[in-house]
């Protein structure tokens, strides 16, 4: 009765202090019972096999931790103490012996833990060790037992085990006690009304599905402000400026923020003053250098001296006058240099500073024959007389080589001479010289043969005084035919020299 007391005083004790211990994991456990032993049935001299109750006339205490893996299973860790009589070869029951128990066991119950009264099985394995003759037995614990609830997390607890050993020195343990259960429990879930997995209790939107970061409730961009709270609720922003977004984090909205991309302050509506000359970058002239606000923010300078100060001038280094922005304007036609394509004939700003000299309605800047009319057809140039236009297309057909060379024949020099003097009369064209062949012969042959009869033209009209800069010559072999090669008057239409004349 005394060791009884002891263990009631225990349990007592644990169930003030327990709630102390609990923390937020699977549930734990832990259990007082004093045991009755009895090792002197299970031996077979030992009499009648139900006689084990009567014969558990031996005692100890027993403290076991509880560890649950699933609803109906623990592992549990036991430690006995106590004294029991245990058999020898000379006397039975023996005499008395201080005894340990250590045990690892699996306790598997017939309902779920929450059940009022719930049967259970348990096993495992573990030692008994013996104080007085310092001898340890191996046992197999196997046995049964009822736990009936009386609270939620507190039960009485009563087992029968039955203890195999390795030496024979089988025994029975009789158990009752409490068992004391704390640590949250996972089949509790907490209350959670808008199912968005945040419980009730730290919910600050219970109603409405939220997520964490916003304590429960919604955020739809995201940025930690809950959209009840959120001026910008579609675009993620910081909490400082009310869930609004500040791309630049100078402390000023993007909303607000006439710079969104620049650092500023709020003076500015969020734009920066590079220079600190108290003008916003965007309304500064010269962002990097202190100026007036007469001047936009720059410093008075006029590097060329020409009156119109840097800030303002777009050649500073080229005196020029303000007509121009500074820059240089040699016809004083109001049309820069640089923008003019005539910089030394006064025009006008329509035909990029170009007049008409010659009158013809085509201005000097499109005009390639500028003292002499002639239509916007012909590049402003007068245009060809036909019979001189004649006397170059007749050298197409006229002129001719010996057979199979680049040797003129002495006709078709008296054709070129009438070309040279087209070309000596009109200076504003030019002649691009081609030769081709037809296609007897080898192919390579016949394209060196067309190089070289061009260039026997070219160099013909260069002896006459055609300046070899007005002439260009070119050779096709038989590719360019134009007539069929199949018959001799096509093939004699295919030798020949063209000459093309072009105004550039």
């Amino acid at each position: 009765m005394k060791h009884l007391l002891t263990a009631l005083f225990l349990a007592f004790g644990l169930m003030i202090f327990a709630p102390q211990l609990s923390v937020a994991q699977p549930k734990h456990g832990v259990a007082l019972r004093y045991n009755f032993y009895n090792y002197a049935t299970p031996r077979p001299e030992a009499g009648n096999f139900g006689d084990i109750w009567t014969e558990a006339k031996d005692w100890g205490i027993e403290a076991a931790y509880y560890n649950r893996i699933n609803p109906r299973t623990y592992l549990v860790i036991p430690v006995k103490f106590g004294v029991a009589q245990l058999p020898n070869a000379e006397t039975n029951p023996g005499e008395d012996k201080t005894i340990i128990n250590l045990d690892v066991m699996m306790q598997h119950h017939v309902f779920k833990h929450k059940a009022i009264v719930n049967p259970f099985l348990h096993y495992g394995f573990g030692g008994l060790w013996n104080t007085n003759d310092q001898t340890v037995d191996f046992n197999v614990p196997l046995g049964a037992g009822l736990d009936i609830r009386l609270t939620r997390n507190f039960l009485i607890t009563a087992q029968t085990q039955y203890r195999p050993a390795s030496n024979q020195l089988d025994g029975w343990h009789h158990g009752i006690g409490i068992r004391y259960h704390w640590g949250a429990d996972p089949d509790d879930k907490p209350k959670d009304s808008d199912k968005d997995g945040i419980p009730d209790v730290t919910d600050k939107c219970v109603d409405v599905p939220g997520v964490a970061s916003a304590m429960g409730c919604p955020d739809r961009d995201g940025d930690g402000v809950q959209d009840s709270e959120d001026q910008c609720p579609d675009l993620a922003g910081v909490a400082t400026l009310a869930g609004c977004p500040d791309r630049d984090s100078d402390g000023i909205a993007d909303s607000a923020d006439e710079c969104p991309d620049q650092p500023g302050v709020a003076a500015f509506k969020g734009c920066p003053d590079t220079d600190n000359d108290g003008i916003a970058d965007p309304k500064d002239k010269c962002p990097r250098e202190a100026g007036p606000v007469t001047n936009g923010g720059c410093p008075i300078r006029d590097r060329d001296n020409d009156g119109v100060v840097d800030a303002e001038d777009q050649c500073p280094d080229n005196a020029g006058p303000a007509s121009t922005r500074g820059c240089p304007d040699r016809d004083a036609d109001g049309v820069a240099d640089r923008d003019d394509a005539c910089p030394d004939k006064k025009g006008d700003a329509m035909h990029k500073g170009c007049p008409d000299t010659d009158g013809d309605g085509v201005y000097d800047n499109d005009d390639r024959c500028v003292d002499k009319p002639g239509p916007a057809s012909n590049k402003g140039c007068p245009e060809m007389k036909k019979e001189d236009k004649a006397k170059v297309e007749l050298a197409v057909k006229a002129v001719q080589f010996e057979t199979g060379k680049a040797v003129l024949l002495p006709n078709s020099k008296k054709v070129l001479d009438d070309v040279a003097a087209v070309l000596l009369k009109y200076p504003e064209y030019t002649l691009n010289i081609g030769g081709h062949t037809d296609n007897t012969g080898n192919a390579a042959a016949n394209q060196k043969l067309s190089e070289d009869r061009a260039k026997a033209c070219y160099d013909y009209l260069v002896s006459k005084g055609v300046a070899a800069n007005r002439m260009t010559h070119a050779g096709y072999g038989q590719t360019k035919p134009v007539a069929d090669n199949k018959t001799a008057a096509g093939r004699a239409s295919n030798r020949r020299t063209e000459f093309e004349l072009v105004i550039k």
